[in-house]
């Protein structure tokens, strides 16, 4: 597909880097030199230097026979006249960045009068993901399928529980009961591996577990990690992420004390969040931190606009035993710092929105397939979890799992049949109509039918 990225900032190179990685042909536009030719270095993309709501800049990317527009750039207003002039020249689907939360409470006009196709909002999402978070503190992520029938929760393996040293299949009776399933699990070193029952979980590993939240509420439990629902959260940093995040935990009922340096943005977090205590100050400051007790918090979450920061007062909140700690991080190798010093809560507002945008292009690119409702990057990007709907281009319906010859690293984690969630076993089957949740390694899927060899095993061979 002809893909268009204007705004090669933090999301437009990470989306262009997603992208050519899937062999897609892309165009990036920006007025920044120095981005372009770091864009044009790292990545097999055109560039193109000049404004990307201009006719001229984008007649000269093609934007006539784009398949996909992404206006990306750091101006909310930029991105929807970039939105609206390349629809108007011929581009078929237009994606802008929208975060400014005055034009969020009017997202459905806007799209309407400058015809918008989607409208992501990096922020938004990534308060959305920390509120879920902080709802199940044993989750160093959360992920949700099938409008929250199914979750996806990663957690740190450590030295107490009772999964190490033992392989999965001889865990007990009670654990093997619980509806529910390990996924995938990143392993200490970095290698990403999709369990089988010989799979022996040691200290470090991160797990991936996927099911019903009744589920693996149960497996915390049974853990000794079941922590009591967040009452009192921390924040440092007063931006778009906190404003949405309070928004969210206030209707939860759940007090949220905010700490920014910026009087001006004070006065408006005060003015427009009445319940949140709002203190002016450096978040960074211990001293500061101390005095407002930030120990009797139940959750710590680092939101400033610098990710060294959140990380060093992140960690300086697990020293001080918050339960649940929360940070911040658009860089992928200081994600992997965090979580080697045992912070593994980290969330990137570019990777969800990077996530967003696959799934619309995958789902454009298989038009007549399956449908992908959900997509989402796990185990620092290495795997995906997906969610399609099967129908009746899906080949080899009604055929155990047993006989069918999946792909390498392809697991089928959950099926979704005439409304009851089934963990598969080897006599599982897919039917039409079924919800059919995936988890790939070292695959692009589009389609159900991707996750298939061409041939099915002989009967009597091995599954």
């Amino acid at each position: 597909m002809k893909i268009i990225i204007v705004g090669d900032g933090k999301v437009g190179f990470t989306l262009a880097e997603h992208l050519s990685q899937e062999e897609h042909d892309i165009t990036v536009i920006d007025t920044n030199d120095a981005a372009l030719r770091h864009a044009s270095e790292a990545l097999d993309v055109m560039c193109v230097k000049g404004n990307g709501a201009s006719i001229s800049a984008l007649r000269e990317s093609g934007v006539d026979a784009a398949d996909v527009l992404i206006a990306a750039t750091s101006m909310d207003e930029v991105n929807m006249v970039c939105c609206l002039t390349a629809k108007r020249l011929g581009a078929k689907y237009t994606i802008a960045r929208v975060r400014n939360v005055e034009y969020a409470m009017e997202l459905s006009l806007l799209k309407e009068a400058l015809g918008i196709d989607l409208v992501i909002n990096p922020e938004n999402a990534a308060a959305a993901e920390i509120a879920r978070l902080l709802r199940f503190p044993p989750a160093a992520n959360l992920e949700t399928f099938c409008r929250g029938r199914v979750e996806l929760i990663g957690f740190r393996v450590r030295e107490e529980d009772f999964l190490v040293g033992h392989p999965l299949s001889a865990q007990s009776g009670q654990l093997q009961s619980l509806p529910m399933l390990f996924c995938a699990a990143e392993r200490a070193e970095g290698d990403v591996v999709i369990p089988d029952g010989s799979f022996v979980p040691q200290v470090g590993d991160r797990l991936y577990l996927i099911g019903q939240p009744t589920g693996l509420t149960a497996f915390f439990r049974l853990l000794g990690r079941h922590n009591p629902r967040c009452r009192n959260v921390f924040l440092v940093g007063g931006g778009r992420i906190a404003h949405y995040l309070t928004a969210i935990l206030e209707r939860l009922g759940i007090h949220v004390k905010i700490i920014e340096r910026s009087l001006d943005r004070c006065r408006h977090l005060s003015e427009v969040l009445p319940k949140a205590t709002v203190i002016c100050g450096d978040g960074t400051d211990q001293e500061l931190l101390e005095e407002e007790d930030v120990t009797a918090s139940d959750a710590f979450v680092a939101l400033t606009d610098r990710d060294e920061d959140n990380l060093i007062i992140s960690l300086y909140a697990m020293q001080q035993g918050i339960p649940k700690v929360v940070a911040k991080s658009n860089r992928q190798n200081y994600a992997g710092i965090a979580h080697a010093a045992g912070l593994d809560s980290v969330i990137s507002p570019k990777l969800l929105t990077a996530g967003q945008i696959l799934q619309v292009v995958r789902g454009m690119q298989n038009s007549k397939g399956s449908v992908m409702n959900a997509l989402y990057k796990i185990a620092d990007g290495h795997a995906e979890a997906m969610e399609f709907v099967a129908n009746a281009t899906t080949r080899n319906r009604d055929t155990p799992l047993r006989e069918l010859r999946l792909k390498p690293g392809i697991l089928v984690a959950v099926l979704v049949h005439q409304g009851r969630i089934v963990i598969p076993d080897g006599s599982s089957s897919i039917a039409a109509g079924d919800t059919v949740i995936v988890i790939s390694r070292n695959h692009g899927i589009l389609d159900l039918n991707d996750i298939f060899e061409d041939s099915l095993l002989e009967l009597g061979g091995d599954a």
